[in-house]
């Protein structure tokens, strides 16, 4: 354990809320980082109490990050703030115990002295108690929440415990008419992942009406259905301001995946067979067509597809024609919001694409921009995925696609035109 301790201690150059208040280390001296990460921090604990002194630090005595929680909301348990931190590419938080939480604010950038504190856990929660001094460096800064799949979420919990995070989902069954937030609520993705999110009798809107799906920002935490911490996995937003884009439930079947078939079926970019007609294949939701688009799978650094599932459509590159990922069928109740990754395949450059709707069986499309866009196109997310989010207000039937640009061969920097992937398209009813 010292061991890969002492190898991240000298990978981490510091934690970014205190890069601007702290000495740099003298490297030709060997002089040791006071600061540890978080994720150093947690992997102190290995099941049981630790009392935190240097050699469990490998000469570190304190950590430091954003405080992420806000007690105005009374949606927490009392006498804890939340912390996070990332560094080198790991985001990880934690609970501190201090009996004065009121005087932290979201933003907050601390210093944290954790000599002689203990990292324990209070049911399966992680917690710092008995830290020092903690000194706020700045306020307001602004933390982007990460946005996660709910799959991805209930799959790795434990990597996002004590961060904030945004997650798009149902309420599960679909809320009576004025049912209210307290209680716990079950989440779903329109498939077999569940994840409660619980709601305080003392939160400021314990009482306030319960969508049937939108997207909370919200803090993973172990809890109970008793106000406390404790062993269940779950999520709690902190104010009603982290609920946005609120929406009828999702569409049966819905999100369409790309799951079924296996990546074989369609493994070419264009096909014309008797078993794959003008590129158009089954898929769990409908008859889809992938001109030009294929089933991918190979891991998870080139096709974006998201956990627990290892399948997402990828669109060829350098094209000087549009290729489609699109609905051969109409949903009959409309469409009040739908949501989709997308992301760059592998490394390839960005490349451009938008989504469009049809009201009369595929015969005209519209052009529809994303929350937070001002166009319709999109450039390609590179290095990872992204959620796109469009609001609608549509009745009748409805159907979707995904239509990538043919802008030609790629020529950086004038041609931007790389491999696309798309996954996970929710569609919900109006």
């Amino acid at each position: 354990m010292k061991k890969i301790l002492a190898a991240f201690f000298i990978a981490i150059t510091g934690i970014s809320a205190l890069n601007s208040c702290k000495k740099d280390t003298n490297r030709a001296l060997g002089t040791i980082n006071p600061y540890a990460s978080l994720y150093v921090v947690k992997m102190v604990y290995q099941g049981s109490d630790v009392t935190i002194d240097a050699d469990a630090l490998n000469g570190a005595v304190k950590t430091g990050g954003v405080v992420i929680s806000n007690n105005a909301g009374t949606n927490f348990p009392t006498g804890g703030i939340v912390m996070q931190n990332t560094t080198r590419g790991f985001t990880r938080g934690i609970i501190i115990d201090v009996a004065d939480a009121a005087t932290y604010a979201v933003g907050d950038s601390i210093n944290v002295d954790v000599a002689g504190a203990t990292i324990k856990k209070v049911g399966s929660s992680l917690h710092l108690s008995g830290v020092g001094a903690i000194t706020k460096i700045s306020t307001g800064k602004v933390i982007t929440p990460r946005t996660v799949a709910l799959g991805d979420l209930v799959t790795n919990f434990a990597n996002y415990e004590s961060t904030l995070v945004k997650v798009t989902a149902d309420t599960k069954p679909l809320p009576a008419l004025n049912e209210k937030y307290v209680g716990a609520k079950t989440l779903n993705d329109g498939g077999t992942n569940d994840l409660v999110m619980y709601t305080q009798t003392t939160a400021a809107f314990a009482n306030t009406n319960l969508p049937a799906s939108a997207s909370y920002t919200a803090i993973p935490t172990y809890g109970s259905t008793t106000d406390a911490y404790g062993n269940a996995p779950q999520i709690r937003i902190r104010t009603i301001a982290d609920v946005e884009n609120a929406s009828g439930p999702i569409y049966a079947g819905f999100p369409e995946s790309f799951e079924t078939p296996d990546a074989a079926t369609k493994a070419s970019y264009n096909m014309n067979t008797a078993t794959v007609p003008d590129n158009t294949i089954t898929l769990k939701t409908g008859s889809w067509k992938l001109e030009q688009a294929i089933l991918g799978n190979l891991n998870a650094n080139r096709d974006r597809y998201n956990a627990p599932g290892v399948q997402c459509i990828r669109i060829q590159q350098s094209l000087s024609v549009p290729g489609y990922v699109e609905m051969k069928f109409d949903l009959p109740n409309g469409a009040s919001k739908l949501t989709l990754w997308q992301g760059a395949y592998s490394t390839d450059v960005s490349s451009t694409f938008k989504l469009q709707y049809s009201i009369n069986g595929g015969t005209a499309w519209v052009d529809a921009i994303a929350v937070g866009r001002t166009t319709a196109n999109i450039a390609t997310q590179t290095g990872g995925s992204r959620q796109e989010t469009y609001l609608f207000n549509l009745t009748g039937n409805v159907r979707f696609r995904v239509m990538k640009l043919g802008l030609g061969t790629t020529s950086v920097p004038n041609v931007l035109n790389g491999r696309l992937c798309i996954e996970d398209i929710a569609i919900f009813s109006n």
